[in-house]
């Protein structure tokens, strides 16, 4: 066994506009050849625009935060089933706590899961899971290639920072609010589970390249230190 890894996916991967069910595919393809190689491997799905947009109207009807929390958590728990349904020989079923995830993840069968709790981002789980697992790197897969020092979309001289401590990117997003549907990049709850358990995590870019590198140690995205 190579070692354990923990793949948060962004959930913009599951968007229909952004070209699934291929990319859904390239990513299962390099989950599964890692899986192959001998890693033992967790993704978990996260909600993205479907999510919000349930959320956002719930929150219009005067829904409380944890029943939206719970909604986004059935969201992505699809986006899970989706990505089940392009892997071969993963466990079948969507895991709905840490201690199954826990018991599964023994057998060394590709897990996909979803969120577990509410108040709880799918990143804040995936720290959790690679907690429980001792899991050897957390990949968090998102839209961007890293963490930038600046807005990328606002600040053209924003620079990709190679190596970022909890502390300077809990300050970063001390600013984001706390409400479902809002994690993005990474939260505070997540970044607690990461500085406490000591894991190593990685923040790339959702794609099999920036996955596969960051699971075999290279030297990709950003590199979020304890």
């Amino acid at each position: 066994m190579k070692g354990k890894i923990v793949v948060k996916l962004s959930g913009s991967l599951f968007e229909p506009a952004k070209g699934e069910p291929a990319r859904i595919k390239k990513i299962a393809k390099a989950l599964q050849k890692l899986s192959d190689e001998g890693y033992t491997i967790v993704a978990v799905a996260g909600g993205g625009k479907v999510a919000r947009q349930y959320i956002e109207v719930g929150r219009a009807l005067g829904t409380d935060e944890s029943s939206l929390d719970q909604m986004g958590i059935e969201v992505s728990r699809l986006n899970a089933r989706l990505l089940i349904f392009a892997l071969k020989g993963a466990y079948p079923d969507v895991p709905i706590s840490l201690e199954e995830v826990a018991k599964i993840a023994e057998s060394r069968r590709i897990i996909v899961t979803g969120g577990l709790h509410p108040g709880h981002s799918t990143n804040a789980v995936s720290a959790l899971i690679a907690e429980k697992i001792r899991a050897d790197v957390f990949i968090n897969a998102t839209d961007v290639d890293g963490v930038y020092s600046a807005d990328p979309r606002k600040d053209k001289k924003a620079k990709l920072l190679k190596e970022i401590s909890v502390k300077k990117l809990t300050e970063m997003l001390m600013s984001d609010p706390m409400q479902a549907g809002t994690y993005d990049l990474m939260d505070l709850v997540a970044l607690k589970i990461i500085q406490r358990s000591k894991v190593k995590t990685r923040i790339v870019k959702c794609s099999p390249e920036g996955i596969t590198s960051g699971a075999k140690g290279k030297s990709v995205g950003t590199l979020v230190r304890g």
